[in-house]
Order: C-alpha cells, then sequence, then structure tokens
C-alpha cells in the first residue's frame, strides 16, 4: 500500500505473516528511492511467512540507496536536476501520523525548501529567499499586512476614490504580481470567485478538465509517455485534484506563484477523503510546487501535457511564459489553456484608467485571438500545430502541440 505523502511518495509496506497471524508494518520515508514497482516486484513472489522476511530485508534495504535525481523538476536558475530528501522520520501505525516531513532539496548548485504540509518550493533558493525584496509581507507591520490583505477585495473604483481622498490603499501593491498572493482571495478563489468566470463563456471546472483530458489522451498513449501532467497556475488545485482523481496520469504537478494558494490547495487535497483514498490505491503522485511561470524549474522535453486554466491573463511576463511551456514540453507534447479576451475586462480597464490607473494594470488584456496566437507562435510553436476557439462572449480555449 502506499500513501500519498504532499509532494512526494512515502510508501507504507505492510507485511503480514498469514501463518502466525500476526502483522508487521514498517514505514519506508525515503523519497524516490522506492518506486510502486519495487514494492510489487518483491511482493509479488512473496508466499510464506519466511519469503516475507526476506522480502522485508530487501526493502530496507532499498531505504539506504542514494536518492534519485527528479526525473522533472529542476533548479530554475540552472535547470540541473534536483533531488529531495526526507529531514525527519515518518512514525506512526500503519502509516498514521500527524507529524511534518521536511524535505531536503538540493540541486548541485542551490538548495531549496519543503514540507509534507504545504509545497515543494522552487521560487527560489533558500539563500535568496531569506533576503528577498521589501514587498515580503514578513517584512511589513501587521497594519500593512492587513491592508494588503484586504486591498483586492476592495472595488477597483472605490478603491482609486479612496486613494483620491488620501486614505492609503497600498502605493506599493502591485496587482499582477500580488493579487493572487492575498489570503483573503485565496479564501474566496473557490468559494464565488470562480463561479464568476461563466459570464464569460468558460463551460465549468469538470467540463474543462474533461475538455483538457479529452486533448491530451493521444500524448498519454505515445510510446514515450511517462504520464506527467502539469497544472499551470493551480490556485486552489481546482483542476489538480480533477486531474488527480481520473487515475489518467503517473504523476500530476499542482503550480502556482502564490504559496497562499498553494497553501489552501494542500489543505483541499488532505480534506478530500474521496481523493486520498485514490491516491492510496493508485499509481498517481500528486506534488505541489510553487515556482515563477516565466522560469519554470523542470527539465528540458521533460512533461507530456500542461494545461493552464483561466491563467494567462495574470502573467506579467508572457513571452518568457510561452516560450518555457515550449520548452519543457516533450516532442509532441500538448499544451491546452482557457484565458479571457479583453472584453471581458472592459469595466474594470475603464475603472483603472488601463496600465496607467491608480492602482496598475492587474490582467493581460487580450484583444483578440490573432494576438493570442502570434504570442503562441512567438513561444515556439508552429502555427499549423495551434487552434484557438472563442466560447461565449470572452472565454479563449487554446490547444497548441509541440
Amino acid at each position: 500500500m502506499r500513501v500519498q505523502g504532499p509532494s512526494c511518495w512515502v510508501l507504507v509496506v505492510v507485511l503480514t505473516a498469514w501463518s502466525t497471524r500476526h502483522a508487521a508494518s514498517f514505514v519506508v520515508s525515503d523519497l524516490s528511492t522506492v518506486s510502486h514497482r519495487d514494492i510489487t516486484s518483491l511482493l509479488a513472489t512473496a508466499t510464506s511467512s519466511d519469503e516475507l522476511k526476506e522480502q522485508k530485508k530487501k526493502l530496507l534495504g532499498l531505504v539506504g540507496r542514494v536518492p534519485k535525481a527528479d526525473t522533472v523538476l529542476a533548479d530554475p536558475l540552472t535547470r540541473e536536476p534536483i533531488t529531495i530528501q526526507t529531514q525527519s522520520t515518518l512514525l506512526g501505525n500503519g502509516g498514521r501520523s500527524s507529524q511534518k516531513i521536511k524535505y531536503q532539496i538540493t540541486s548541485p548548485s542551490n538548495t531549496f525548501k519543503g514540507s509534507s504540509d504545504t509545497f515543494i518550493n522552487l521560487l527560489k533558493p533558500v539563500e535568496d529567499a531569506s533576503t528577498s525584496s521589501s514587498d515580503d509581507e514578513s517584512s511589513n507591520t501587521a497594519r500593512d499586512v492587513l491592508l494588503r490583505n484586504a486591498i483586492p477585495l476592495i472595488p477597483p473604483p472605490l478603491r482609486s476614490a479612496l486613494a483620491t481622498a488620501g486614505l492609503n490603499v497600498g502605493v506599493d501593491y502591485v496587482p499582477m504580481r500580488d493579487l493572487f498572493t492575498s489570503p483573503s482571495v485565496s479564501f474566496a478563489y473557490e468559494r464565488g470567485w470562480r463561479q464568476g468566470f461563466a459570464s464569460a463563456g468558460f463551460p465549468g471546472p469538470d467540463k474543462e478538465a474533461q475538455l483538457a483530458n479529452d486533448y491530451f489522451a493521444p500524448v498519454l498513449a505515445m510510446p514515450n509517455s511517462t504520464g506527467v501532467l502539469v497544472d499551470m497556475s493551480c490556485a486552489t488545485g481546482l483542476f489538480t485534484r480533477r486531474f488527480a482523481a481520473s487515475e489518467k496520469y503517473q504523476r500530476v504537478l499542482g503550480c502556482d506563484y502564490s504559496d497562499s494558494m498553494l497553501t489552501e490547495a494542500r489543505r483541499r487535497i488532505v480534506s478530500d477523503a474521496s481523493l486520498q483514498n485514490q491516491l492510496r490505491q493508485s499509481n498517481t503522485r500528486l506534488d505541489l510546487v510553487r515556482l515563477d511561470v516565466g522560469q519554470i524549474p523542470m527539465q528540458t522535453a521533460s512533461v507530456d501535457v500542461l494545461h493552464a486554466g483561466a491563467a494567462m491573463h495574470c502573467w506579467p511576463d508572457l513571452k518568457a511564459a510561452v516560450s518555457e511551456i515550449y520548452r519543457v514540453l516533450k516532442p509532441g507534447g500538448r499544451y491546452f489553456a482557457t484565458t479571457f479576451l479583453s472584453s471581458y475586462f472592459g469595466t474594470l480597464q475603464q475603472a483603472e484608467g488601463g496600465a496607467t490607473g491608480p492602482s496598475r494594470q492587474a490582467f493581460q488584456y487580450f484583444g483578440s485571438t490573432d494576438e493570442l496566437r502570434d504570442l503562441i507562435i512567438s513561444g515556439g510553436f508552429e502555427p499549423e500545430k495551434i487552434t484557438i476557439e472563442v466560447l461565449g462572449q470572452a472565454c479563449v480555449v487554446i490547444r497548441c502541440e509541440k
């Protein structure tokens, strides 16, 4: 049996000596050193108590292996492969434990951090994260943090009026950078925010996930497929959970820039009993990763398929992001994305004064599908392998093949 630990594989092997009717359990708490195939092959031939004891010795021997480099994730600065190890031992009966496991994440050049109840943080190396810029909330006063978290909930016209009246509504607040880093927005995202997209023509999470799965299916059937899906800008894991539950993928990576979104995603994943049960019984590995889409910490040609739901209009450096997506996809890999045409943001754009408004521009504005097509071509995709359609008034569905 395999227990899906956050952002890693934690294997719990239960060896039962049927002849004596006593169950012997032990936990393998190493990351990525023991595969599901290792466990299956060792236990498949065990038919007696003595054989089970022998297989137990072999399994314990597997724990001592030198950790393997991750086959997908990489150092965002050097693109060197990374290794992930636990820094603490998971204890408990049958794998049940409340102990948090910290990860030691290293490349030949840098060290990163992560834990079992949050995510793998590949946004910055540890030494860089400790000297983050002045806009880091940890360096602000409690009042500044409270105000910054509240700003996204203030309608832009009212925000502008308050600023005109002399009330500080956050002069350092940059919407395109900071909007989705607010815990308030993360809390509200699946509690009303996302439902508003239906007015633009979005088909809803279940339908969109199905459209993506249908488009990805031929890639998964290819001989070289490793079944790796990336859900880019996953927010609270709305689609990440659906992709993992589909059991169509060997590995699902939910990725976002916002630590508060990933924290909410982890909470929802852990609280979903049905999903947890599926993960324990399937071969799907589910990881959450903090990253910058303009500098994706993944190896070149390591990803089979990539999904970005209602996300592209939130990316500050679009050209870098599309180029990075093209780089990490395997030859024949596919990209499925949804986003908005600028008509959806018309009211907001007028209220904010466009890019020069009081709160500055919060989103990218795509005036036409031709503009999006040119963007995707600039990232490396061939024109004949791109299809773009519009659903409803302003929902754009993009399908691309590398």
